[in-house]
């Protein structure tokens, strides 16, 4: 799983710190979410026709959703008329988290979405509607990522085995920065840098350490990353990967999940350089997301 929203930064200083003249999340659909989503639809249309000849047994429903039956995919229709793709978390029967950037990434914006509810592919299988009500935060700023995350809303949906919504963060878990902890982030993006698509392509989860801000300062610079930003380790070539946006990181609690971040960025330059990646941190939104 690739960076999310790209960061911008020249190749022989990446392991300095990027100033905010250097990074950009502007223009996630154009450089990420519509090559991507082409290809993901071409590999899964192929993928059908092989297995009406007995090939192999492709789409629909998957049991892995099982794991992370809160996963959402999100096929958008551009205003301009193109496919894009983004994740995102189911909070109940009508709401889920993404990110702002899905919806408006400095340049494009959204007309509509198509949601995917308990399928492990995109394009094939599971429950699908349209929305086109999303409420971006009013402060989100696609400029510097901050404030990168919005809310879907829709006509209330039920509840099966493989879609079931996210607990969100309340209690000890608002004021704990985690760190230390192991959350596990889940999308439909890529597996590793330069994977492309391939048979395997559908979503895909990773167990990511949580790490203190100031790790992510030195990398990205204390302009990009603020307290009401997550941040995970890049090091082990374990990471986020491209086309993750939106998605959720979330931690173990007993029998319950927690949705702690909203896949925002990673480094453009790729998912396995050991850079560490960014989630807006939930719990710094709770008052704002159920006042939608």
């Amino acid at each position: 799983m690739k960076a999310a929203v790209v960061i911008l930064f020249l190749a022989a200083t990446v392991s300095a710190r990027v100033s905010v003249s250097e990074i950009s999340i502007r223009n996630y659909h154009d450089n990420i979410g519509v090559p991507l989503a082409a290809k993901i639809k071409a590999f899964e249309e192929q993928n059908v026709e092989e297995n009406a000849s007995g090939q192999r047994i492709v789409g629909g429903i998957v049991t892995d959703i099982i794991n992370v039956p809160f996963q959402a995919g999100l096929i958008i229709t551009l205003v301009d008329g193109r496919q894009s793709v983004c994740g995102g978390s189911l909070l109940s029967t009508s709401r889920i988290l993404t990110a702002a950037h899905c919806q408006f990434d400095g340049i494009h914006a959204a007309h509509s979405f198509n949601v995917v509810l308990g399928s492990n592919q995109l394009f094939t299988g599971g429950t699908r509607f349209h929305t086109r009500d999303i409420v971006m935060h009013p402060q989100w700023h696609p400029f510097t990522a901050n404030n990168d995350i919005a809310v879907l809303r829709f006509p209330a949906i039920r509840f099966t085995v493989l879609i079931q919504p996210i607990s969100l963060p309340e209690g000890s878990y608002i004021n704990n920065d985690l760190v230390g902890r192991i959350a596990t982030a889940s999308g439909y993006g890529w597996t590793h840098d330069g994977a492309g698509i391939s048979q395997h392509q559908r979503l895909s989860s990773v167990n990511l350490p949580i790490i203190d801000n100031s790790v992510c300062v030195s990398a990205y610079g204390p302009n990009v990353i603020r307290n009401t930003q997550i941040c995970t380790s890049g090091q082990g070539g374990r990471n986020i990967c491209r086309g993750d946006s939106g998605g959720p990181l979330f931690i173990n609690s007993g029998n319950r999940r927690i949705l702690v971040g909203v896949t925002s960025f990673g480094a453009e330059a790729g998912c396995m350089i050991g850079l560490p990646a960014a989630f807006t941190r939930v719990a710094s939104y709770i008052s704002w997301i159920l006042s939608i």
